[in-house]
Parts: C-alpha cells; sequence; structure tokens
C-alpha cells in the first residue's frame, strides 16, 4: 500500500494499493480526527474574531434590556426598608384587619426608616400603586423619629386618620413584594382594589393604552405616508441615467447630513401659524389671514414631520432592489398586450416587495420608538408611548412604571416582527 502526502497533516492510502485500514495523515493518526480538530481551531479563530463586538453588543444592549425588564417587575424600596410590616404582610392573608402587630411593625419601621433617611423612599414606592401617599409617609416619618410610644394605633391615626384606609394597607401588601406585576397593570390603565381584584383605573387617569393605540396608528400611517412618497423616487431612482440619478440620490441623502434637532426645528418654522406654509397659502389666496391652520403642536405636526425624517429608510430599500429588476419583463408584457397598469401591477410591483418590506419594518420600528420629534412638534395629542417613557425617566423618575412600559412596546414590536415573518417571511426581506 503506498501513501500519498499532502502536505505537512494529512495523507491517504494509494488508490493503487489494496485498503487495510481508516485513512490516516502523515503522523499516523486518523484523519476523520485530525480534520475535527482542523474544524475545531478555525472555529477558535472566528470565535476569537466575533469576541470584541459580541462583548460590545452584550454590553450595550443585551445587558440594559436585561436591566430594564428586571426593574419592570422588581423594585424592593417598600420590602428592604420597611421589614417588620413586610414580614406581617408574609404571615397573613389578603384582608386581614390590621391587628396590634401590624401597628407596631408599622410605627417601628416608620421610625427606623425615617432615623435612615430612607422615608422617602419608601413613600416614593407605594405613591406608585396610590398616588398621594408620599406626603403621608414623610410627615410621619418627621413626627415618629425621635420615638413613638403606644398604642402605636392611636398615636399613628392622631397624626394622619388616612393610616386606617383599607386601600392603603391593600396597597401597602402589596409593595411588600419586591417582584410584583402591578407596574404592568398599571401600564395597561388596570389597578388592583382593596380586596386584591383587578380593575380599570380612573376614566380620568386612562392614558397608556391610549398612547399605545395612538403610537402604532401613527406609525402605521406615517409608514403608508412614506411608501406613498418614496415609491416614485425609488423608482426615478432606479430608471434615471446616472448624472441624473447621482443629482437626486445627493438630494434623498441630504437629510443625514443634517441633524434631527435642525430638520425637527425647520418644520416648527414651516407649520406654525405664522409659518413660512400658512404665510404662503394666505398670499396665494388658498385661506383667509385669521383662519391660518393650526399644523403644529398637534398630531398633523408630528405626522408631517416624521413622514419626512423617515422617508429617505423608506426609499433606499425600495431603490437597491429596484435597481435589479430587469426592465425586458415589463417590455415584453406590454409587447404581450398587457396594459401599463396591468403591466406595473402583475410584474414590476411583485418584484419591488423584498424592498417595501425591509423598507416598511425600518420605518415602522422607527416610528414607533421616536421622542425627539413629537416632543417638540406634537403637542398634547401628537405625543407618543415614547415620551411617556421618558417622562418616567426624567420627570417622576417611576423607572419601574417606565420599564414596564418599554417593555411593553418590545414586546408588541417583537410580537409584529414574528408575525411578519409568519406572513411574509423575514428571508424575503431585500436591503439590496
Amino acid at each position: 500500500m503506498t501513501a500519498l502526502n499532502f502536505g505537512d497533516d494529512m495523507a491517504i492510502t494509494d488508490p493503487s494499493g489494496p485498503a487495510t485500514g481508516p485513512l490516516t495523515t502523515a503522523d499516523g493518526k486518523p484523519l476523520v480526527k485530525a480534520l475535527a480538530r482542523s474544524q475545531a481551531r478555525l472555529r477558535r479563530k472566528a470565535f476569537f474574531l466575533v469576541l470584541p463586538l459580541l462583548a460590545f453588543v452584550l454590553i450595550t444592549f443585551v445587558v440594559p434590556i436585561g436591566q430594564m425588564l428586571q426593574r419592570s417587575f422588581y423594585n424592593d424600596g417598600f420590602s428592604a426598608n420597611m421589614p417588620l410590616t413586610s414580614a406581617w404582610f408574609a404571615q397573613t392573608e389578603r384582608g386581614t384587619v390590621p391587628d396590634d402587630a401590624a401597628w407596631q411593625a408599622l410605627a417601628l419601621d416608620l421610625q427606623a426608616s425615617a432615623e435612615a433617611r430612607n422615608i422617602g423612599t419608601v413613600g416614593t414606592r407605594v405613591n406608585y400603586d396610590m398616588p398621594g401617599t408620599r406626603s403621608l409617609f414623610t410627615s410621619t416619618g418627621r413626627k415618629v423619629r425621635r420615638g413613638i410610644d403606644p398604642p402605636y394605633q392611636q398615636t399613628l391615626l392622631e397624626i394622619d386618620d388616612e393610616w386606617a384606609d383599607p386601600q392603603l394597607w391593600s396597597t401597602m401588601r402589596e409593595a411588600s413584594k419586591p417582584y410584583t406585576a402591578n407596574f404592568y397593570l398599571a401600564s395597561v390603565d388596570r389597578t388592583r382594589d382593596a380586596e386584591g381584584n383587578i380593575e380599570q383605573v380612573d376614566e380620568r387617569q386612562r392614558v397608556y393604552v391610549m398612547l399605545f393605540w395612538r403610537t402604532f396608528w401613527l406609525s402605521g400611517l406615517i409608514t403608508a405616508l412614506t411608501f406613498v412618497l418614496g415609491f416614485p423616487i425609488a423608482h426615478l431612482l432606479a430608471t434615471l441615467p446616472m448624472r441624473k440619478s447621482n443629482l437626486l440620490m445627493i438630494l434623498v441623502l441630504l437629510p443625514f447630513w443634517t441633524s434631527l434637532l435642525v430638520r425637527t426645528t425647520s418644520w416648527m418654522v414651516l407649520l406654525q401659524q405664522q409659518g413660512v406654509i400658512n404665510d404662503l397659502l394666505v398670499w396665494i389666496g388658498i385661506i383667509p389671514d385669521g383662519q391660518r391652520w393650526q399644523m403644529i403642536y398637534n398630531q398633523t405636526g408630528t405626522i408631517i414631520a416624521m413622514t419626512h425624517i423617515l422617508l429617505p429608510f423608506m426609499i433606499l430599500p425600495l431603490y437597491s432592489v429596484m435597481r435589479t429588476i430587469n426592465p425586458s419583463y415589463v417590455r415584453a408584457a406590454r409587447s404581450l398586450g398587457a396594459t401599463s397598469w396591468t403591466a406595473f401591477r402583475r410584474i414590476y410591483f411583485p418584484q419591488t416587495l423584498p424592498g417595501l418590506g425591509a423598507g416598511a419594518m425600518l420605518v415602522f420600528i422607527l416610528a414607533v420608538g421616536y421622542y425627539i420629534t413629537p416632543a417638540l412638534v406634537g403637542g398634547s395629542s401628537g405625543q407618543l408611548i415614547s415620551n411617556m417613557i421618558a417622562q418616567h425617566m426624567t420627570g417622576t423618575l417611576n423607572w419601574s412604571i417606565a420599564a414596564a412600559l418599554a417593555a411593553l412596546l418590545l414586546g408588541a414590536v417583537l410580537a409584529l416582527y414574528w408575525l411578519y415573518d409568519r406572513l411574509v417571511g423575514v428571508d424575503n426581506l431585500k436591503l439590496g
């Protein structure tokens, strides 16, 4: 049997000789194991090459999202600073009337939290579920900080009779659990009554569901508008001579070279009642001077500004697909008797669907999470759920409800992405 060498690592037997065993390398090791080791080395090298990117994504994307999701159902502001009261709640069933042990635990916890200067944290946690109660905790904490004498129930009720409110005790029972779903309930305009049953909040406080619907409705409308406006532009880019299409492409890309804040404030100048557009309409005679259109600080301003800002994200995917479509297909359809509309509807448009799907996904997902533009030009009727999340993060400092709202928004986007994958297929998306 003759061995044929291929480099330093492998050798196979000569086909002209009799087969006496498995293929081996030059040093006598089985060829299968040698190939497996070689593949393993290649995989390790590839892993170490992508390790910096993997670490970057993990640190800047995965970890923050994980922390956000944890914050949405975990808050120990009450349980960590009111251990005696939390223990009493854990040992009793819901609906149990507070006894002397409960009042004693509450009084001692209030005193200890006030001395440790954590009473504000406790009151803030309860205030998340029952607005208006933070001042009750802070004012009581100032009065019992130097000590509190029995009978504890009478002493606390003399300070403020609101301590006898069954709803307050029910709220404290919920807050005594560091893990809770109440922030998700609040995110869909729900709460718990004194018996723990889930119910809708007062009609004047139902804002989150309305904001979610408005966000998805406006995002869908903006996506449709960018398609209507962007499709002809993308078609021109794909069919015009190179010199003209390059000029048009520069105009499409020009917004990317301008700050988002500058573009948004420019629309504020254009759309206001004394702005350029209204002045032009009055000068032409379309509207009288006393009836100028209100196009800013409402949904109209949000739609116009966001459509303009997100339009390139629809044009570019469409253009990247349209430029690969062979124009002879449409000409062949016309030569066979099809009208221009039929050739477009049955031949050309179906081939642009991968670009349309990619553009629609880009525009819709970006619109759902937009913040700056609605904040500046949207007013009260043009605000989206992202503005409410920012308000809780920077204004009310209720990070738990902000995290719950963000988690629901993330879940809704992922659900739509999954639905799109089931109906159309993500593999059909094309960006070029």
